[in-house]
């Protein structure tokens, strides 16, 4: 249970009637338009948690839809499929997401959270029908419409990130605060995670209905599935409610970014650091697997490498539960850092002793899932947590967003670097750059990432007040069922009780 708080009369404010709001009593006052019962909002709540989780499996199967799809349009169209065709359709959500994780971590912050998140909805369904339809005049300009369609799939699940995670974040510390590090890993990476194992799934589902042949109808239709997932919970976005930290803290008007610069640059530098190097690695080393795995697996069928995929994916997911269990124990920072040395060791043995390992497959294969599990448990589970908890409400979204963009930025100098990598100096040197990062990712994370407990958001937003307002900085925060200024003693107008 959230702890209970009171929201006393503004200064400005002639106090009418008091309602209760997640345990907050706010005064009524001639400037308030809404009022939304304690129910109604915790309900929001939940259904915010619950749409987030279930929403973010679509962005974890549109991620990965590519590593499966990868190895059929090869076979498909030898020819026309080579690897720089394949990087740039790759690299086409990469880019979208980039665009995406900036444009909409902006428009969370300015416009709500709600806003955004129908919109980065819409955006994936219409981008999904149309990688679905890719058609042109020739194979090349098919790809061309390919490319272009799964860039506008990226900027939808780009913009997810901030909007979802902030929204999941702050609904989560009102309805259970003592348990939001475990529960925002369990609706944010857990379901992104899930997303490789489950699009492997649907596309064996997909091919041994199409006998293992028609490899046009397997692509067409696992791009038009990935459709379906963000509109079944379509109905809760619409219906959700900004969450009340957002309605006390957003700052929609003259957000002074010099000063968020100067108060956040430390928390700036780790949080984008440590997820450029993080998804350098993780996310070519996705969308490549298939690849690598139909490489080793000699004379071996789509079948088969497929197989070996869902079993890949499947022992990369119980870091996400560990990383969930143990983030409130040892703390944010220590678990970030043992997971980039999970790089560093499995990176070594699967690259130093590649041409050995590579000749049991089932030992080959554990590694590797080793190396992204250790991934999954660190930097995967954490940077999403820390970007969410460092900055205050007013730019949650927008720092979220730089650093979730930065991070895709290393992922698409990775995927563009990978296949030259290995076509240059081998499957090996994946790996060993893997472990390199790794060392470079627990540095990082030492200088740089703030070492966070889990308190109560409030706190967070109440101190960056405090800095704003010593410089000279007095704008309006809140929404109008919450708002008042800066420089008001105590902006929020709440009494904190014993919990």
């Amino acid at each position: 249970m959230a702890a209970e708080r009171e929201l006393t009369a503004l200064p400005q404010c002639e106090s009418s009637k008091a309602i209760d709001i997640l345990g907050v009593t706010q005064v009524d006052s001639p400037t308030t338009r809404s009022e939304v019962s304690k129910k109604r909002q915790s309900l929001s709540d939940l259904f915010t948690i619950f749409a987030s989780g279930f929403a973010l499996i679509s962005d974890g199967y549109q991620n990965n839809l590519m590593t499966m799809t990868n190895v059929i349009l090869k076979k498909e169209y030898p020819q026309e499929y080579t690897s720089t065709v394949s990087t740039r359709v790759s690299n086409a959500l990469l880019v979208g997401e980039v665009i995406g994780q900036v444009i909409v971590g902006l428009t969370c912050d300015y416009f709500g959270r709600k806003t955004a998140i129908v919109f980065t909805t819409l955006m994936i369904v219409i981008g999904g029908i149309l990688a679905t339809a890719s058609h042109g005049a020739t194979i090349d300009g098919m790809f061309w419409m390919m490319t272009v369609a799964r860039g506008i799939v990226g900027f939808g699940a780009g913009g997810e990130y901030p909007a979802s995670s902030t929204s999941a974040s702050e609904a989560a510390n009102d309805l259970i605060p003592k348990h939001r590090g475990p529960a925002f890993i369990m609706v944010t990476n857990f379901p992104l995670s899930f997303g490789g194992p489950f699009a492997v799934s649907i596309f064996l589902i997909v091919l041994m209905a199409c006998h293992q042949s028609h490899y046009s109808t397997v692509w067409r239709v696992c791009f038009g599935i990935g459709c379906i997932w963000p509109l079944t919970v379509f109905y809760f976005r619409i219906r959700m409610l900004n969450s009340v930290l957002y309605r006390r803290g957003a700052i929609k008007r003259h957000v002074p970014y010099m000063l968020v610069l100067r108060y956040y640059w430390r928390s700036l530098i780790g949080t984008c650091g440590a997820w450029f190097l993080y998804d350098f690695v993780t996310f070519p080393n996705g969308v490549f697997s298939g690849t690598i795995i139909s490489s080793v697996v000699h004379n071996g069928s789509i079948r088969q490498t497929g197989e070996w995929q869902l079993l890949l994916g499947a022992i990369a997911l119980p870091g996400v539960f560990l990383g969930a269990i143990l983030c409130d124990r040892l703390g944010r920072k220590p678990i970030m850092m043992i997971g980039f040395s999970g790089y560093l060791i499995f990176g070594l043995i699967i690259g130093c002793a590649y041409n050995q390992i590579t000749k049991i497959i089932p030992l080959f294969i554990v590694f590797y899932g080793l190396m992204q599990s250790s991934g999954n448990f660190g930097p995967g589970n954490m940077l999403g947590l820390i970007s969410s908890e460092s900055y205050a409400t007013g730019v949650r979204g927008t720092c979220y967003g730089f650093s979730a963009a930065i991070g895709k930025v290393g992922a698409a100098i990775g995927t563009q670097a990978f296949q030259p990598i290995r076509n240059n100096l081998g499957n090996r040197w994946t790996f060993i750059i893997a472990a390199v990062c790794g060392v470079v990712g627990i540095l990082v994370t030492w200088v740089f990432v703030p070492d966070l407990s889990g308190e109560d958001l409030r706190h967070r937003d109440e101190n960056f007040r405090a800095y704003l307002v010593s410089q000279g900085w007095d704008g309006a925060m809140g929404e109008d069922d919450l708002q008042a200024f800066a420089g008001q003693e105590d902006p929020y107008g709440i009494e904190r009780a014993r919990i």
